[in-house]
């Protein structure tokens, strides 16, 4: 019973860890190095995550430092940086790249709360699909014999208990990143 679970139950995983992923990249008024995952350096002619060509530290809490591994990628590394959605204007001192992060507004927390929210529900529906998904893979076994009838509503059961401990959990996430957001 647990195998046919057990790729619905992965998938669900997935989901939720895309979603904690994307939370990490949203700024919530401190330093937080995971806002730099999805920008990328020209490194000889080839897309490269800027964590693989420099160190990256927060000294303090609204400061992330990237320190190059080379010199001469300081200018490739800003350029990145301000062709990204950051919205933050990278300074240097010639070996160090400093990102200062300003205070949110009011304004921006209560739209950055909504975006957390939206995201939440998007991560929600993509894990009903897959309970959906699911129930219809049990029904098609069923419907060819590879299941009973009584196996059937049985795994219908489990994936309804995974699909609600995987919503509890998305919305746990949802509150946790908002309360962080609303923090001043």
């Amino acid at each position: 019973m647990q195998e046919k679970l057990q790729p619905f139950e992965t998938k669900m995983t997935k989901s939720y860890d895309a979603l904690l992923r994307e939370f990490g990249s949203i700024r919530a008024g401190r330093a937080n190095p995971h806002v730099l995952d999805k920008i990328r350096v020209d490194y000889y002619g080839t897309p490269t995550p800027i964590q693989q060509v420099g160190n990256i530290s927060v000294p303090e809490p609204r400061i992330i430092q990237i320190q190059p591994w080379e010199k001469k990628l300081i200018r490739d590394i800003e350029k990145a940086i301000q062709m990204s959605d950051l919205g933050i204007n990278p300074t240097n001192d010639g070996s160090i790249i400093r990102l200062v992060f300003p205070e949110l507004t009011e304004e921006r927390r209560k739209q950055l709360s909504k975006d957390v929210k939206k995201k939440g529900d998007e991560a929600k529906v993509a894990v009903r699909n897959i309970r959906r998904d699911a129930n219809e893979t049990f029904k098609k076994m069923n419907k060819s014999n590879e299941l009973t009838e009584d196996d059937q509503k049985n795994l219908e059961a489990k994936i309804q208990k995974l699909t609600d401990k995987y919503i509890a959990e998305i919305d746990k996430a949802v509150e946790e990143k908002t309360k962080e957001i609303m923090t001043v």
